[in-house]
């Protein structure tokens, strides 16, 4: 009894395989490279140069700002043999305090631009969703995945997402 109970149950799941897979077949995954989208879409990059634009006077002034504390750096250290030692100590010690500043000043850039950069790229991830959720709805997607470990070149729809996010532009 028990035997033919288990070649009933055989029967069955094997009767219904077919079924299954059938269904397996018809369902729609799309997958998006976000990293990808937020490098090459243009509204990713309209947002970089906008940073760029607004970061880089004071990246520049940074930079200038550690050239001349490099020089005086250098020109202490080559006048140091010659200098007093209260001239030399305190050359060392405005030194020192330049370095402090310039280190505060650096990380204060640092924290607005990463602030600043999480604003916009959160506008483009925002729109990216939006764009997403257009796909799925439009071409009647069962499952749209974001960032797999792994995916096949014949889900990755992460062009089509690029290119109506560009199409779509501003709006």
């Amino acid at each position: 009894m028990k035997s033919t109970l288990l070649k009933s149950l055989a029967l069955a799941a094997m009767m219904t395989l077919p079924t299954h897979a059938l269904q397996a077949q018809e369902l729609k995954i799309g997958y998006v490279n976000s990293e990808r989208v937020l490098r090459e879409a243009n509204l990713a990059k309209a947002a970089q140069l906008k940073l760029e634009a607004e970061f880089g006077k004071r990246e520049k002034e940074l930079k200038d700002i550690e050239t001349r504390l490099r020089t005086a750096a250098e020109k202490l250290e080559k006048d140091a043999p010659t200098l007093a030692e209260s001239e030399r100590n305190r050359r060392q010690h405005d030194l020192v305090e330049q370095d402090r500043d310039l280190q505060r000043k650096r990380r204060e850039w640092q924290e607005d631009l990463t602030q600043r950069k999480n604003e916009e790229l959160s506008g483009v991830v925002d729109r990216a969703n939006r764009v997403i959720k257009q796909i799925f709805e439009n071409d009647k997607y069962d499952l749209i995945v974001q960032d797999a470990l792994h995916a096949s070149n014949r889900i990755d729809i992460t062009k089509k997402v690029i290119d109506l996010l560009n199409a779509q532009g501003g709006k």
